[in-house]
């Protein structure tokens, strides 16, 4: 189980990045846009610099639903490795059974 404390952390990016996704989105068009004068897309960057660091969606980390561990996670069950041995075991997962030889 991972500390309370990372996990309120990432929760709160989270939601850091649904609040800011559509600032940083109008803010990075400005950037990219050669077709505007450098000062504007300069003054755009700057703007962008200002925002909170956690509210880039790169700062974000894939965390198991169910214990909250970073490492060895799998994305398309949004779980761990371990547990997705468990569940597996369990036969709580669909289609997959445990192997024995």
């Amino acid at each position: 189980m991972a500390k309370k404390s990372m996990i309120e952390r990432e929760k709160k990016r989270q939601k850091l990045v649904d609040q800011y996704a559509a600032r940083r989105a109008a803010l990075k068009a400005i950037i990219n846009d050669q077709s505007k004068p450098v000062e504007e897309r300069f003054k755009a960057s700057l703007k962008l610099a200002a925002l909170p660091r956690n509210s880039s969606a790169t700062r974000l980390h894939n965390r198991c639903q169910l214990t909250g561990r970073p490492h060895a996670y799998y994305r398309k069950l949004k779980v761990s490795r371990i547990m997705l041995r468990e569940l597996g075991s369990n036969g709580e997962i669909p289609g997959m059974v445990k192997s024995s030889w």
